[in-house]
């Protein structure tokens, strides 16, 4: 330990300036969209030929799941009575609300927590707005994994509703979202008029995708050790990136399976959006499963009880 302070203030201080700013008093939770000023989105601080004119107040799945993702590293620094509470409010409100009955997270949601849907809207609405309404089945995957961190770091060890639910999510992926013939799951899919039948829209395989579908299928298999499937999908998930997505030659994931995208060996690896940190949590939450030493698998859940 090298006794050094600052970034621990900085994290301290950075919570304690979203809280004051952007956190919603009424209904819960945090807004998504701010101005420089630390002012909250709203339609007046937007031209109307703003992308966002029609998001003032929104929240969302990603912004949510990244707040309690941050929140649980912190509070194992800083267990400050404040940030326990909005760490459990931000996994109630991911489990209860965000996540559907069917077992995916709703991706935009109103101020009060209303989903965002152009499902029932024409064929020309639902193409335009897909971005902001679909199934993300590796945001879904990754978040049973964040939920059921935060839920062992909170001390709620054994939490049946919430392992309950985060199996439902990862089994849902399996069997709508995962490419059966070569593994890997796919980027998008999407419930047309609330079809109980879900249609691929996006073949696409995004490493971050497949890297977090590796640790929340192994981390299932350990949690359920009676259903082997999910091993089975684990090993077929790590044969998939390691034929699809390691660069053997010159080191890295591509961006993209080159199954499905096979021009992206000739494209630039790192852009904006290509952090590495889903590569390496995934990877050494893996090695220590393997190992039997991830702190995930030894925490009294009742299996029997988890559907």
């Amino acid at each position: 330990m090298s006794g050094d302070t600052s970034a621990l203030n900085l994290a301290r201080n950075t919570f304690l300036w979203t809280d004051k700013n952007f956190h919603d008093p009424q209904f819960k939770g945090y807004f998504s969209f701010f101005m420089e000023n630390d002012s909250t989105l709203t339609a007046d601080s937007l031209s109307t030929n703003s992308r966002d004119f029609d998001r003032n107040g929104w929240k969302d799945q990603n912004s949510s799941i990244h707040l309690l993702e941050a929140f649980t590293e912190l509070y194992q620094v800083w267990p400050d009575s404040i940030l326990r509470q909005r760490l459990l409010e931000m996994l109630y409100l991911i489990r209860d609300t965000i996540t559907t009955g069917k077992g995916f997270l709703t991706l935009y949601l109103e101020r009060d927590w209303t989903p965002v849907s152009y499902r029932d809207s024409s064929d020309a609405s639902r193409q335009a707005n897909f971005s902001l309404d679909h199934v993300s089945f590796g945001h879904d995957v990754e978040t049973a994994y964040l939920m059921l961190e935060a839920s062992h770091v909170l001390g709620l060890d054994p939490d049946e509703k919430t392992l309950t639910i985060a199996k439902e999510m990862v089994d849902h992926a399996l069997a709508k979202g995962w490419d059966d013939e070569k593994g890997g799951f796919y980027n998008q899919g999407y419930y047309f008029d609330n079809a109980d039948t879900i249609s691929i829209i996006d073949e696409v395989k995004t490493w971050w995708v497949q890297a977090e579908g590796l640790n929340a299928l192994l981390l299932m298999s350990d949690l359920f050790p009676e259903n082997e499937n999910y091993f089975q999908a684990f090993r077929k998930q790590w044969d998939y990136i390691n034929s699809y997505l390691i660069d053997h030659e010159h080191g890295g994931w591509y961006e993209e399976g080159l199954d499905n995208s096979p021009e992206r060996s000739e494209t630039p690896k790192a852009q904006i959006w290509k952090v590495n940190y889903h590569n390496m949590r995934a990877l050494m939450n893996c090695i220590e499963m393997l190992k039997g030493e991830h702190e995930l698998t030894g925490t009294g859940y009742d299996r029997s009880q988890a559907s």
